[in-house]
This record gives C-alpha cells, structure tokens and sequence, in this order.
C-alpha cells in the first residue's frame, strides 16, 4: 500500500508566500519524476511544476519565476515553495507521483489535494 500526504496550503494575501509538501509512504522501491497540478475553480487541472530523479525541473509559463519545486529522495516527499501569490494561483493543489512498488509494478498516485487561496 502505497500512500501520498499532502500539506501546507492555506489562505494568504497576494504577494505572499505558501510552501506545499507531499510525503509519499508505504511498500516503495523507487521513485522517478514528481509533479505538482492545480485546478482552480471552473478550470481543468494543469501541470505546476515537475521535476526528476536528477533534479532537472519544469515549470508552467504563468508560474516560472515564482514557484520551486524540489525533492527529498531520502524522504520521498517533493515541496513546492510559491512566492508572489496572486489571485488566479487559487487552486487545490495536487501532487503526482509514479511510484515502482516491484518489477513490472510502477503506478501513478495522486495526493488527496490541498486549498491554496490568495485574496486580493
């Protein structure tokens, strides 16, 4: 069994700062890439952020300059610090992980989500 916990939104006022974890637990054997996706209100989810085993990122265009994806391989989780909020970053935040639990057994987990609103 295989499980991702999420943590760390909240309400914030725009220009300020949130920083996003998802731990993943459970029967592991390896983890390769790790992404965060939002969907906000009305919007289909999109991709955040993601990054690989190596360390190489990605970021959506409205995002890039703000946002940092990062991970900790001991810990198995990946962070997302968000700076300069604004108002249309409010979403619920996903993490995405694929996650080897043995051969031939590689499945993709979602985190249950987590409300990160930004007032204006």
């Amino acid at each position: 069994q295989v499980q991702l916990v999420e943590s760390g939104g909240g309400l914030v006022q725009a220009g300020g700062s949130l920083r996003l974890s998802c731990a993943a637990s459970g029967s592991i054997f390896s983890v390769n890439a790790m992404a965060w996706y939002r969907q906000g209100p009305g919007k289909q989810r999109e991709l955040v952020a993601a990054i690989t085993s190596g360390g190489s990122t990605n970021y959506a265009d409205p995002v890039k300059g703000r946002f940092t994806i990062s991970r900790d391989n001991a810990k198995n989780t990946v962070y997302l610090q968000m700076n300069s909020l604004k108002p249309e970053d409010t979403a619920v935040y996903y993490c995405n992980i694929p996650i080897t639990r043995g051969l031939f057994d590689t499945r993709l987990y979602w985190g249950q989500g987590t409300q990160v609103t930004v007032s204006s």
